[in-house]
């Protein structure tokens, strides 16, 4: 019996740790799950070491390629990963609940809310805040990437693409670019188990 409660209680200490946690994240980061991804891989990587570098490529790529917000996915996936259904549940209601309240509240004093000055400014500097934590979220992928010559080309090729479609103001659908370079990434897959196979052959 004694036992029962020992781990019931380790899981009601690991809920409450992903409850306030992503609670925290979805509180304090603005500029929606792009922003948010250097926030979580700094507190989920770094900190409190609950996935790997590696994971949170993944976790960044399938959330990502499946529907719902990119944040919510990634919360959704750090929480089962730490407590099975429970946890997922607990770490998803922490990210969504304090959006969900700031919005409401805005909401209800919207006109008066962007009418404020201050206000105004303050979201000035935050989207220059939201592109830094951004480019700092992909720069980090980057250089926890393998560093091969086929990796290499294929995210020079994804930013040589990204500036085309910009420039020209190419109207592309994301799915159309997801499948694109998931294509691709089969490709370079491919291609590297070739390569490496024959040499290992050797």
């Amino acid at each position: 019996m004694g036992n029962i409660n020992y781990i019931g209680e380790i899981l009601m200490f690991i809920l409450f740790e992903l409850f306030i946690t992503f609670a925290k994240i979805g509180m304090f980061t603005f500029g929606g799950g792009y922003a948010m991804i250097s926030l979580i891989e700094n507190t989920c990587v770094e900190n409190k070491k609950w996935i790997t570098h590696d994971e949170m490529m993944t976790i960044t790529v399938i959330a990502e390629s499946t529907p719902g917000p990119i944040a919510i996915n990634c919360a959704t996936y750090v929480g089962y990963k730490r407590g099975k259904l429970s946890g997922a549940i607990a770490a998803t209601i922490g990210m969504v609940v304090p959006s969900f309240f700031i919005i409401f509240f805005i909401s209800r004093i919207f006109d008066h809310f962007l009418e404020n000055i201050y206000v105004v400014n303050a979201l000035k500097g935050i989207k220059i805040a939201v592109g830094i934590l951004i480019v700092d979220a992909a720069i980090k992928m980057i250089q926890k990437m393998k560093k091969t010559a086929l990796q290499i080309g294929m995210v020079s090729l994804a930013i040589i693409s990204m500036i085309l479609i910009k420039y020209f103001a190419f109207n592309i659908s994301s799915m159309v670019l997801l499948m694109a370079f998931a294509i691709i990434g089969l490709s370079v897959f491919a291609i590297e188990n070739r390569i490496y196979g024959e040499d290992t052959k050797e």
